[in-house]
C-alpha cells in the first residue's frame, strides 16, 4: 500500500518540464543504444550500465558502503569512457555533425545501379583471373581519419578504370579503392587493421584491413582474395564469403538503397515498430533516471538578499538619500532546483511610475521577483519599504569661483570673470533658488602668474543635479598685474 501511495505522489508530481525532460533524455539514450547496437565495445557499455542499476538500487534502499564505493568508481568514469570509447565517441561526435548536411548529394538511382552493376561484375571477373583487390563503398561516416596514403581520383566508375587499379603491376594494386556514390574518389590507400580476428582462419592482410575499416565506420568493403579466388564481404564486425557476383550485386543493391532518400514520408505507426525493445530501455531508463535525480522529494527553504531595482522614475524626480538597496526573499521549492539556481540574476523590480500620484510605500510582491518556475516565494523582508524622492524643476542659478591662498607678492588681482555666469541646473522644488549656493572647483592662486583661462567643473550641491546627469564646466578668466 505505502509502495502504492509513493507511486501515485510521484505520478501527481510530474510537471509539463519534467515530462520534457525525461524526453530529452529518453531521446539520447536512444541514440547512444542505437549507435552502439553494432559496436564491439557494446558489451562494455552493457556493464557500466548495470554497475549504474546497481547504484540506482544501492541508493534506493541507503546502502552506505555500496553507494561509496560506487561514486568513486563513477567519479573516473569519465576518464575511463574517454579511454575505452575513444572510436567510437570519435565516430558518434563524427555523425552527429553531418546531422547538419541536410541537402545530401545523392547520385541518380541510374548512376546507383549502373555503380553497382561495375563493381559486381568486376569483383567477378578478378576473382576467375584471381587477382587480389579491395574496394570500399562508403556510407555516411567520413573515412578520412582512417586512411593513410592513396591518391585522388574523382573519377566517374567503370570496369576499366577499376581493372588498371587492381592490376598487378600497378602501384596502387596493394591499396584500396573507395568509391562514393558512382565515382571512385581514391585508390591506393591503406586501411586501419583489425584486432579481433581470432574467429577467422587463415585472412589475408587485405580481410584483416577490410575488417578494420567497418569496425569503425558504416562502410561496406569487398575483398577479393587472389589465393583462392574467392569474394568477401566485411559489414559491420563480420567478414563473410559470398557465392558469386550475381550475390555481391544484391547486396550492394540493398547497401546503396539504404543510403537512398526516402520517397515519401513514412507514418509514425512505421516507425513506432523499428527497433521498439531499443525506444522501450530508452524511455525506462529515462524514468528511472528522472525518479533517482529529478524526482522533486523534499520541499526545502532558503533565503537570498536580493537587489532592489527602482524602475520607471518618472521624468523630474528623483530618488534621495538613503534607499533601500535589497531586500531578503525566501525561497522554497525541492532541493534540484536550488542547484539549478543563479543567485545573482535574482532582482526585485519596484515600478515607481506611481510616484506622480505623491505615493511614497510600496508593498513588495512575489510578482516583482524574478523566481524561476520551480521555486515558489515563501516571504519578503520587509513587506514594505518607503521610498523618499522629490520633484525636480529647471532654474538658471549664478556660479560663484572660489579660490585658495594667495596670488605671489609682485602680481595683483584685478578680476575673474565666468563664462558663463549663471547655468541652467535641476532643483528640488521644496528649495528656493536664493539658499542655493553653486561653487566652482577651487582656483591656487598661488600658482597663477599671469592673466589666464582656465576650464572649471561646477560643484554639485544638495538638492541639485545637472541634466541628463552630465557635469557642468564654466571657463574662468583670471586677470593680474605687476604691483
Amino acid at each position: 500500500m505505502d509502495f502504492v501511495n509513493a507511486a501515485a505522489s510521484v505520478i501527481k508530481s510530474i510537471r509539463i518540464q519534467d515530462i520534457v525532460d525525461m524526453a530529452i533524455i529518453a531521446g539520447m539514450i536512444f541514440a547512444l543504444l542505437m549507435w552502439f547496437k553494432t559496436r564491439a565495445s557494446r558489451f562494455v557499455l552493457i556493464g557500466i550500465l548495470l554497475l549504474g542499476g546497481v547504484y540506482l538500487a544501492a541508493r534506493f534502499f541507503q546502502l552506505y558502503l555500496t553507494v561509496i564505493v560506487l561514486q568513486g568508481f563513477f567519479g573516473i568514469l569519465l576518464f575511463v569512457l574517454v579511454v575505452i570509447f575513444q572510436e567510437d565517441l570519435r565516430g558518434f561526435f563524427e555523425r552527429l555533425a553531418m546531422l547538419g548536411n541536410l541537402r545530401k548529394a545523392t547520385p541518380p538511382l541510374s548512376d546507383m545501379e549502373k555503380a553497382v552493376g561495375v563493381i559486381a561484375e568486376t569483383a567477378g571477373n578478378l576473382a576467375k583471373k584471381r587477382i587480389g583487390a579491395l574496394m570500399v563503398i562508403q556510407g555516411d561516416d567520413p573515412l578520412d581519419r582512417h586512411l593513410t596514403g592513396g591518391v585522388e581520383l574523382n573519377g566517374v566508375i567503370s570496369e576499366p578504370l577499376l581493372a588498371s587499379i587492381f592490376d598487378p603491376h600497378s602501384s596502387g594494386h596493394d591499396g584500396a579503392a573507395v568509391i562514393k556514390g558512382a565515382r571512385i574518389t581514391m585508390f591506393g590507400c591503406h586501411l586501419p587493421l583489425s584486432v579481433n580476428i581470432e574467429q577467422y582462419e587463415n585472412i589475408g592482410l587485405r580481410h584483416t584491413a577490410a575488417l578494420g575499416l567497418t569496425e569503425r565506420s558504416d562502410a561496406l568493403c569487398i575483398v577479393v582474395s587472389e589465393e583462392r579466388g574467392t569474394i568477401s564481404i566485411a559489414q559491420g564486425e563480420s567478414l563473410a564469403v559470398i557465392p558469386g557476383a550475381s550475390m555481391l550485386n544484391e547486396i550492394l543493391e540493398k547497401y546503396y538503397t539504404s543510403y537512398q532518400p526516402a520517397p515519401q514520408a513514412r507514418p509514425v505507426w512505421a516507425w513506432l515498430r523499428e527497433n521498439t525493445k531499443e525506444k522501450i530501455m530508452a524511455v525506462g531508463l529515462a524514468c528511472v533516471l528522472w525518479v533517482a535525480f529529478g524526482y522533486q522529494r523534499d520541499i526545502v527553504r532558503r533565503d537570498f538578499l536580493v537587489p532592489i531595482d527602482y524602475k520607471n522614475v518618472p521624468q523630474n524626480w528623483q530618488i534621495d538619500e538613503p534607499q533601500l538597496t535589497e531586500a531578503k526573499v525566501i525561497f522554497q521549492g525541492p532541493d534540484q532546483a536550488f542547484r539549478l539556481l543563479d543567485e545573482k540574476s535574482l532582482r526585485l523590480s519596484l515600478d515607481l511610475a506611481s510616484l506622480v500620484e505623491k505615493k511614497r510605500e510600496f508593498t513588495l510582491t512575489k510578482d516583482m521577483v524574478n523566481a524561476p518556475s520551480s521555486l515558489s516565494i515563501a516571504d519578503i523582508s520587509p513587506s514594505k519599504i518607503r521610498v523618499y524622492a522629490s520633484k525636480q524643476v529647471s532654474a538658471t542659478l549664478p556660479v560663484h569661483v572660489v579660490t585658495r591662498n594667495r596670488l605671489p607678492d609682485n602680481l595683483t588681482l584685478q578680476k575673474i570673470m565666468l563664462s558663463p555666469a549663471k547655468i541652467r541646473v535641476m532643483m528640488d522644488s521644496r528649495m528656493k533658488s536664493e539658499e542655493i549656493n553653486l561653487e566652482t572647483e577651487p582656483i591656487d592662486l598661488q600658482n597663477i602668474s599671469s592673466s589666464v583661462a582656465i576650464a572649471l567643473k561646477v560643484v554639485p550641491t544638495t538638492g541639485v543635479s545637472f541634466p541628463d546627469g552630465q557635469a557642468l564646466q564654466v571657463r574662468a578668466t583670471i586677470r593680474v598685474k605687476k604691483k
